[in-house]
């Protein structure tokens, strides 16, 4: 028996701002710390050792996981990747998704939001919202960094970095993902084998860990939001 708990990061700046984020470094809100340091509490109410933490490489998350370690009094070394980023949202980076929503439709920023294979037009490289013009990426090869990412796209990355670094552990391990909307809608729709309109609908709520139990075969036996009082509406297999 072995568990896996994801952990989108708590509120941020820019979440709050309503903005298209992607892969910009933005800080946690105060209200984000405090959604943090309630999922930390919430952890460690399992009694149950986390052996491996993994990141996004940014700042939002890794910030969220900072707070729950420390709630936890846990000093493990969290092992940080970019392959657990956030989709990357294009053109749309650091707009606000209300004024898009007037600018170009309701139907089409929902269209570049949550379809399977749609990607917005691509950010210029001249923008200071590139990866290339990031210094958090600097160290990663400029030929893997996006300019735009469809959820496909965001899928693929993540469960390959999964599937090579951290499903094995599961097999007598325990596992926390501290990560982001997409990076953890990725996982949700391999782990739970939902289909393409399923995993458009699924909404992932900031600071509440969604803890997964698994057998010695690695099949689900079951899965909760720790935050029940957060989570009643939302969609859990």
């Amino acid at each position: 028996m072995s568990f896996l708990i994801l952990v989108r990061h708590g509120q941020s700046t820019w979440n709050l701002e309503k903005r298209f984020t992607g892969w910009v470094d933005v800080d946690l809100t105060k209200k984000g710390k405090l959604e943090a340091e309630k999922a930390g509490f919430l952890i460690k109410k399992l009694n149950i050792e986390i052996n491996f933490y993994y990141s996004s490489l940014q700042l939002r998350a890794n910030n969220t996981l900072n707070i729950i370690q420390q709630i936890m009094n846990d000093k493990k070394s969290i092992i940080k990747a970019w392959e657990l980023n956030e989709r990357h949202y294009g053109f749309l980076t650091g707009l606000n998704k209300e004024e898009m929503n007037k600018k170009i439709g309701k139907d089409k920023v929902h269209e570049f939001r949550r379809s399977w294979d749609t990607k917005p037009d691509a950010l210029e490289k001249t923008s200071p919202y590139h990866p290339i013009n990031i210094k958090t990426y600097d160290k990663i090869p400029k030929e893997v960094l996006p300019d735009t990412e469809s959820l496909k796209d965001t899928y693929e990355r993540v469960l390959k970095y999964f599937d090579k670094e951290i499903r094995e552990k599961l097999n007598d391990k325990n596992v926390l993902i501290s990560a982001h909307g997409n990076s953890i809608r990725a996982l949700c729709k391999n782990l739970f084998n939902l289909d393409n309109n399923q995993i458009s609908n699924l909404e992932i709520p900031t600071g509440n860990p969604l803890i997964i139990e698994f057998d010695t075969e690695l099949k689900i036996i079951k899965c909760k939001y720790l935050d029940e009082e957060r989570s009643k509406d939302l969609l859990v297999f």
